[in-house]
């Protein structure tokens, strides 16, 4: 599975945006996909994912109730929208994917920097 990620950019304090991720090749054995983000000096740490099957989300407790990940299987592609961004949320977004034969995510894309200015 191939994963292109976009939509990063710079945004101000409390601005939103919204990240697309499409995925290519062996789509019919994705079970998750899910977005996870690096900040500077940091570990990379889960975001969101969404269960490709029955929709099922899941969040990061930073992000729960500002960020909504949504996917449409017609072109498999996952988004992730992001609202009241913060400067914390500044990080290089990377979008995954777990297939079915594994237990945690094991295919990502490049990621795409997101920039929130205070």
């Amino acid at each position: 599975v191939q994963l292109q990620a976009s939509g990063g950019g710079l945004v101000q304090f409390g601005g939103s945006l919204r990240l697309p991720c499409a995925a290519s090749g062996r789509t019919s054995t994705i079970y998750d996909m899910g977005w996870f983000r690096q900040a500077p000096k940091k570990e990379r740490e889960f975001v969101a994912s969404i269960n490709w099957f029955d929709g099922n989300t899941y969040y990061a407790d930073s992000v729960k109730g500002r960020f909504t990940i949504s996917r449409d299987n017609a072109v498999n592609t996952v988004y992730l929208q992001m609202k009241t961004l913060k400067p914390e949320d500044t990080a290089v977004y990377f979008c995954a994917v777990r297939n079915r034969f594994s237990v945690q995510f094991n295919y990502w894309g490049q990621g795409t920097l997101v920039t929130v200015s205070s």
